[in-house]
């Protein structure tokens, strides 16, 4: 079972559960650039680690981010969700004030809602590729 990539094995279950997550800022504003990006992938790492849940791959645009995420069986997938978006949201607020402006009627850097789909039939590495060629901003 361990030659077998992306496999991975808890206390009573073997799994591969990958999630494709995209969260889009408050009215799709134009918030992030690069500096921004960095830092909120940091930032979801570490809510991926406290979830024993893996980023395998983090990329976005101006108004959104993609990620994908290996995640165990016992992990819901909303709680995750919710976790990331409210920790991220919060810290870059408190990191980078200047973006203030995009968020100041509302106090919220994401939109309530947000995309999660499986992996399904496709290939994990053109799941990747796909998200590496996001168009990130300089």
């Amino acid at each position: 079972m361990a030659d077998l990539e992306g496999v991975r094995t808890g206390r009573h279950c073997v799994f591969t559960l990958h999630a494709h997550l995209v969260f889009v800022t408050k009215s799709r504003h134009i918030v992030f650039a690069d500096q921004h990006l960095t830092r909120m992938e940091e930032i979801m790492r570490a809510v991926c680690s406290d979830f024993e849940t893996q980023l395998v791959e983090f990329n976005g645009e101006t108004n959104h981010v993609h990620l994908l995420v290996n995640f165990p069986p016992k992990i819901a997938l909303s709680k995750l969700v919710n976790s990331l978006k409210g920790v991220s949201s919060r810290r870059i607020r408190q990191e980078f004030p200047d973006l203030a402006r995009h968020y100041w009627r509302t106090n919220q850097l994401w939109a309530g809602s947000y995309f999660a789909g499986s992996r399904g039939e496709a290939p994990i590495n053109v799941l990747r590729q796909y998200i590496e060629q996001q168009n990130r901003p300089a």
